[in-house]
């Protein structure tokens, strides 16, 4: 089994907004896997319109099916790339973008410039058989040599050395996003899936909420969260702030705000799985609609059929087969607001996700970690 990372800042109070759950006589329900992030629940929710029923499943199909993004990163790419390692396994990459333009502008925090970064990023590695997950975050601030990028207009962007990643996606879109993934750890993609802010923040509020205990007040204005310790049931804007929030908690680092982001995807999968979608057709379907607008993917998962097989593959993981860790890293001695990837270390994790093993505790031991200081309470 691979060795947990347990976040510092956790989730304590699951109970979710819902009614209470309901279970079929003489069967326990499986505990939740905690590595299906807000991008994965379009394939879900869309996986329960197939199912409805009824004259209108077919408009409801193609409806669904306009509303994903896709980007052909094969295309992009060429051949250039690592070679995927035909064991069973798949990589896929989580992007979170951070958009400027349109209505993301407000929710991100600065003016419409036009500009995006992916202010979250996961690599979600999942094993042969799909019973066991790997999900290994990325930070955002970790200098990197960014290789030679194309953009979705033509333009070439020349490699630049020491570059923090998260403009990688400023600079060429997903692809050079991808590009630079596999430029740092030597591994083939086969998919990436990226959410928005606006369709984060909406998919929360289709859900009633998500519920959480702080155990400290959190006030900070970047990302307009404020809290005072307590429980509360998270709205759209509220649970954006939370998985945003870095300078109103602990020391103030992205690192920190990790272990908020992956306490969170927890939280936020347990309300996914009582909400009780498929007993209401209507609550499915603006789900469905919600999370097919929110995600743009690689043009393989482009299609409702396509993140309903994909989606499938997954459910045979539950959390204690799923394994939570940040890339090492350590804090840049020039730059305390930047960290650099400890490599002996981080190969550790690339080698184990390459030849399909679980990661090694020693690969991750001793790495920087940020203190969210328990503002949200461990589970």
């Amino acid at each position: 089994m691979p060795a947990e990372s347990t976040p510092d800042a956790g989730i304590a109070d699951m109970a979710t907004t819902t009614g209470p759950r309901h279970r079929g006589k003489g069967r326990r329900r499986k505990p939740r896997s905690r590595g299906r992030t807000a991008a994965l629940v379009a394939a879900w929710t869309a996986a329960g319109v197939l199912v409805l029923g009824g004259t209108g499943v077919g408009y409801v199909y193609f409806k669904l099916n306009g509303n994903i993004h896709s980007v052909d990163i094969n295309q992009a790419l060429g051949t250039h790339r690592p070679v995927k390692v035909d064991n069973g396994s798949e990589n896929i990459l989580v992007l979170g973008s951070d958009s400027r333009s349109g209505g993301n502008g407000k929710l991100g925090g600065g003016a419409d410039d036009g500009t995006a970064r992916s202010d979250t990023a996961m690599i979600i590695h999942v094993y042969k058989g799909h019973k066991r997950a790997s999900v290994v975050s990325i930070p955002r601030d970790t200098l990197v040599d960014r290789p030679e990028c194309t953009d979705s207009k033509g333009t070439v962007h020349p490699a630049v050395s020491g570059e923090m990643f998260n403009s990688a996606y400023s600079t060429g879109g997903a692809a050079c996003a991808v590009k630079t993934v596999e430029s740092v750890t030597g591994i083939r993609m086969d998919h990436f899936v990226e959410v928005d802010f606006a369709g984060f923040q909406k998919l929360i509020d289709d859900l009633g909420g998500v519920r959480v205990t702080t155990t400290k007040d959190i006030d900070d204005p970047n990302s307009h969260l404020h809290l005072k310790a307590g429980t509360h049931t998270l709205d759209g804007e509220q649970a954006l702030g939370l998985v945003r929030t870095r300078h109103g908690v602990g020391d103030g680092s992205d690192l920190g705000r990790i272990q908020l982001q992956q306490a969170f995807v927890k939280a936020l999968v347990d309300q996914v799985g009582h909400i009780g979608v498929l007993t209401s057709p209507a609550k499915l379907y603006d789900l469905a609609d919600t999370a097919t607008r929110a995600v743009t993917t690689d043009s393989d998962l482009a299609s409702v059929k396509n993140l309903v097989s994909f989606a499938g593959g997954l459910k045979g993981i539950d959390s204690s087969h799923m394994a939570m860790v940040t890339m090492p890293v350590q804090y840049d001695p020039a730059n305390p607001n930047r960290v650099l990837m400890e490599k002996a270390k981080a190969q550790l994790v690339w080698d184990a996700l390459k030849n399909d093993r679980p990661i090694p505790a020693t690969a991750t031991a001793d790495s920087a970690k940020g203190r969210a200081q328990g503002v949200v309470a461990g589970s």
